[in-house]
């Protein structure tokens, strides 16, 4: 099975598990939680700037830290910094130390985590299978995510932040326990072709973190208002939406590994803005947002596999996988960056977070350009995988 065939994949999936709890459980509530911590909207878009900005800076010390290192130390110590900001979350009490604290853990942690995670994923994984391995991945993160919202609302509820967070934190910790099963992947000394080569992959993410920022992040804050700032309420609609896209990843994956990039792509980004423009519209009424939520979540199980095989593949052909998805992710930074502080300053003057939303629509348009020429020159290369 193309799923499974792969024993370095299958830890690194592994892992992704315990990341996806983690994820489900606490991430998705961490700048819910600052609203009920006595920040403001506006103060919240700006903290999630701030933490962007941490990740830019924190991501020049990467490179030279895996060299020491290696990838998949350098990753596993990235999951520890990234595990100490749900501790602090719970110690937020609007703008203090604690803010300032979480938004450096999570800016640091991030930059190291994905930039390994993405290289030893992309290093280690298979070209001709790439999108079943994505899929299989976002297939079993969408089936956690049906509960671990549901425990992680319970938790904040019931055991309080201070327990429920560090819960989640020893849980994303754990994460590091599967990669022990997987190879070390070492990392060149120099690599000067490797920031070139991720040409295509920076103008993706740059419009990634776009979309992350209005169609995610802002979306989430927007959400939890629309629902009363219930966290109950607002667990319970993650749980139903990582139901309703539980499968998508897997079938889609199996689609693109079949030749089919270029219809994928089409498919997927033109539901993803029609997504978006339902989202913008159905704050006003609960029920439909919670439609909106599920129907993007199904959305985003496709997306992924689209956006990530031939990123994936092309850090792998490049002359340095982590270079690579150090300049992929540097670029994501400016385009979440950029979309936050519009948020925070459209919110600031009391208008709606509904027409940040609505800028998912321009993002999304340039990235399914960009990703149609690319499967297109594939086709024209004689490349019968459309990598």
């Amino acid at each position: 099975m193309a799923y499974l065939q792969n024993r370095d994949v299958n830890f690194i999936n592994l892992h992704y598990v315990f990341q996806a709890l983690a994820q489900g459980s606490g991430g998705v509530f961490l700048l819910v939680f600052l609203l009920k911590a006595g920040l403001t909207v506006p103060e919240t878009m700006l903290a999630l700037a701030a933490t962007v900005v941490m990740r830019f800076v924190a991501r020049f010390a990467v490179v030279p830290i895996a060299l020491r290192f290696g990838l998949r130390n350098t990753l596993i110590g990235g999951g520890f910094i990234l595990a100490l900001q749900y501790p602090l979350s719970a110690e937020v009490h609007g703008l203090d130390w604690a803010l300032f604290a979480r938004c450096a853990a999570t800016g640091a942690g991030e930059a190291i985590y994905w930039s390994c995670y993405h290289a030893f994923f992309a290093s280690l994984g298979d070209t001709e299978h790439r999108g079943h391995q994505i899929g299989a991945r976002e297939a079993m993160a969408a089936g956690i995510g049906i509960v671990a919202p549901i425990f992680g609302a319970w938790a904040l509820m019931f055991l309080g932040p201070r327990l429920a967070f560090a819960l989640i934190g020893c849980i994303q910790a754990l994460g590091a326990l599967p990669l022990l099963g997987a190879p070390q992947v070492s990392v060149r000394n120099a690599a000067p072709l490797a920031f070139s080569a991720a040409s295509l992959g920076m103008q993706l993410y740059v419009l990634n973190g776009w979309f992350a920022a209005t169609f995610v992040l802002a979306w989430q804050v927007a959400l939890f208002g629309a629902l009363g700032e219930s966290l109950s309420a607002y667990g319970g609609t993650m749980s139903l939406a990582a139901l309703a896209g539980s499968l998508g990843g897997m079938l889609l994956g199996k689609g693109i590994d079949a030749g089919r990039g270029i219809s994928a792509v089409s498919v997927v980004f033109v539901a993803i803005i029609l997504v978006a423009a339902l989202r913008a519209t159905s704050l006003s009424w609960p029920e439909a947002a919670i439609a909106a939520n599920a129907l993007g979540a199904f959305a985003i199980c496709f997306y992924v596999p689209v956006l990530m095989a031939p990123v994936y593949n092309l850090a792998k052909a490049s002359p340095c996988a982590l270079r690579f998805h150090v300049a992929t992710e540097s670029a994501w930074d400016v385009g979440c960056c950029t979309a936050a502080l519009l948020a925070a300053l459209v919110s600031g003057v009391g208008i709606s977070l509904a027409w940040i939303v609505v800028l998912t629509i321009p993002a999304t348009a340039g990235q399914l350009w960009l990703l149609r020429r690319h499967y297109q020159s594939l086709m024209g290369s004689g490349d019968s995988l459309l990598h």
